[in-house]
């Protein structure tokens, strides 16, 4: 028996950062979209722990026990009281180091799995706090829609969404760090009063209306000058999806996938064409959002969180 899991790539619409914390996090507002770029996480019983991995840029995913699928059976199975004695594959199509918590979804994927290929019925609660202690963007592959987090991004609060927004996501040449995204916002900011980060009420009311235009003119990203600083050849692409008609571009998280919000499908396959062709990024995909979180797709029934 396996179970497969499919887990959605997330966009920040608002990442707003605070200063660093004695314990080296950020306190964020951190407002979540998933979108429908999928990775599928499949676990089957096996004599030991091993992951394995297929897709675009799969030889940059690590395959020992700190890739955060392994990561999560590990942490499921010592709270349950067992050995995590699995296969875990990776079927990968959200962008590797591309910050749209494609390693997170794997994790969310995987804690699902297992729970699933187990029968452990952890509760909801239970798996979110595990999720939690894997990492900051590892609750909301879970959950997914759009959310609100808060902390270091774990605390969710679920938000009002009134439709659908179209994005284009243009895959760059070489990935970013988070942490090193996270120092070069450190040394940006020496010196300098950052303050508390807190969500845009104009944003989220322009989600609960589901008006594209209105969400463009408040999507931010307080990491896009550190991810510009040590990527500057994003500026380039960012310029190229606004001139092909985007409403908006930004870096997503901390990067160096780049996001461009569309009025409309066609928009959106026209601003991907047009990435395409200025020979600025690897490919350009397009994919609406909110999309749902992890969800069970193989073992005859569909569970989501």
């Amino acid at each position: 028996m396996s179970v497969t899991v499919r887990v959605p790539a997330k966009v920040n619409v608002q990442l707003a950062v605070g200063a660093a914390r004695p314990d080296g996090f950020h306190d964020l507002a951190n407002v979540f979209l998933a979108v429908g770029l999928y990775d599928e996480v499949t676990v089957t019983p096996a004599d030991e722990l091993r992951v394995t991995c297929e897709g675009p840029d799969a030889d940059q995913v690590p395959l020992d026990r700190t890739n955060l699928a392994a990561r999560a059976a590990i942490a499921l199975a010592e709270r349950y009281g067992r050995t995590a004695d699995v296969h875990v594959h990776i079927a990968k199509d959200i962008p590797v180091a591309g910050g749209m918590a494609g390693g997170s979804a794997d994790g969310a994927g995987a804690l699902l799995a297992c729970d699933a290929l187990w029968g452990t019925r952890a509760s909801r609660g239970e798996l979110l706090d595990i999720c939690a202690e894997l990492g900051s963007d590892v609750p909301f592959s879970l959950v997914g829609g759009v959310a609100l987090g808060t902390g270091r991004g774990e605390k969710l609060t679920a938000l009002e969404v009134g439709g659908s927004f179209h994005w284009v996501f243009a895959r760059a040449g070489r990935g970013l760090s988070t942490p090193a995204v996270f120092r070069e916002f450190d040394r940006l900011g020496e010196g300098l009063d950052i303050p508390e980060p807190v969500a845009s009420e104009a944003l989220l009311a322009a989600l609960a209306k589901g008006d594209a235009e209105a969400l463009a003119a408040t999507v931010s990203n307080d990491l896009q000058p550190a991810a510009l600083s040590l990527f500057p050849e994003l500026a380039d692409t960012l310029a190229a999806g606004r001139a092909a008609g985007a409403l908006a571009a930004l870096v997503s998280g901390s990067g160096p996938t780049t996001a461009f919000l569309a009025r409309d499908p066609a928009s959106a396959t026209k601003i991907a064409d047009a990435l395409r062709a200025s020979g600025l990024c690897r490919d350009a995909r397009t994919a609406s959002g909110p999309a749902p979180g992890a969800t069970v797709v193989s073992d005859g029934r569909i569970r989501s969180v």
